[in-house]
């Protein structure tokens, strides 16, 4: 019973991110969620008791993807310097844009251009999510300061928001031009920026 319970829950929110990466949260209706999905509208409710809640699981788990699948694996690694850490991050967001051809760019990103100035709750979860990150990069980013790869006279804090503002951009432009080389030259750019720093 908890096998086929977790699987239509899953259902529900793989049928809705789909949905929202290609058209957007506001033109998402339940019935495209239902129908896409295959899952009837009592299934839907035990699970989500409205569409921003659909929404709030949505971000969490993309939260937990962008933990799992690029922030653990690039920061976990006690075998590589902090800086060495560092470029793994770059290499594997490189690599997910590759693997997606463009398409789609950031979740959370595009939740949050379209949400952030028209639903309160929706930017609170997603400035949660950037701080997050900004705190994952600039953890390392001291761990290299105090081992000396990074000059004294550096901030991270300061080059963590560069970092990630620069990542979301690059995400961005790639998925409006189509072209990986926007995201590899950004990966160059911020490997060559962390050298300077040295």
């Amino acid at each position: 019973m908890a096998l086929t319970t977790q699987s239509t829950k899953d259902q529900i929110l793989d049928a809705a991110s789909r949905l929202i990466s290609v058209r957007g949260y506001h033109c998402t209706s339940l019935d495209d969620v239902l129908r896409e999905s295959g899952v009837g509208k009592g299934n839907f409710y035990y699970y989500f008791k409205s569409k921003e809640e659909l929404g709030y699981a949505i971000v969490d788990r993309v939260v937990r993807g962008l933990v799992e699948r690029t922030i653990e694996p690039s920061f976990g690694d006690q075998s590589l310097t902090p800086i060495e850490q560092i470029h793994r991050f770059f290499d594997r967001i490189l690599e997910s844009q590759r693997q997606r051809n463009c398409v789609g760019g950031c979740p959370m990103g595009n939740l949050a251009s379209e949400l952030s100035d028209v639903h309160e709750g929706f930017r609170q979860r997603l400035a949660e999510v950037f701080t997050f990150w900004r705190a994952s990069v600039g953890h390392v980013l001291r761990q290299a300061q105090a081992q000396g790869e990074l000059a004294e006279l550096a901030d991270p804090e300061r080059m963590a928001h560069f970092i990630v503002a620069a990542i979301q951009g690059a995400i961005l432009m790639t998925k409006v031009t189509k072209e990986i080389e926007v995201m590899e030259q950004c990966v160059a750019e911020l490997k060559a920026h962390l050298a300077l720093q040295e």
